[in-house]
């Protein structure tokens, strides 16, 4: 049994969905583990991950419709230190992911067909999210 950790930063160009399956995968094939256990976990309180469609377009634009209209921006929150987007976006954090166990086999994600990994971001300005990463397998 062997393992490995490491971190990948990620750019966001501000609120909205950026797909990590790639750089995942590739941090993920660098460290020779053929069969074992993923995890990818979200360093941050105002942004998340999911697995989620990666071949339609229209699914991510869903998405971030959907979370904006179930967390919207608003002077009702109490908590507003960075902004009008700040509680919206700890509240979007909060009804998804920020760790993600993967399956690994043959040295890749265990992923369907259409599945792909992403970073949400919540809030509205351009971030850089770091990923924390640990493969556990033989």
């Amino acid at each position: 049994m062997r393992q490995a950790h490491g971190q990948l930063t990620i750019p966001t160009r501000g609120a909205g969905l950026v797909e990590v399956t790639d750089a995942v995968a590739g941090w993920l094939a660098a460290q020779r583990i053929a069969d074992g256990l993923l995890t990818v976990f979200c360093r941050h309180t105002s942004a998340s991950l999911l697995i989620n469609e990666n071949a339609a377009s229209a699914v991510r634009r869903d998405l971030e419709r959907y979370f904006q209209r179930l967390a919207p921006e608003s002077r009702d929150y109490e908590h507003d230190d960075e902004g009008p987007d700040d509680m919206p976006a700890h509240l979007k954090t909060a009804l998804t992911n920020v760790s993600l166990g993967i399956p690994v086999a043959d040295g890749r994600m265990v992923l369907g067909t259409w599945q792909g990994l992403y970073l949400f971001e919540h809030r509205a300005a351009p971030h850089r999210r770091t990923l924390a990463l640990h493969v556990i397998g033989d």
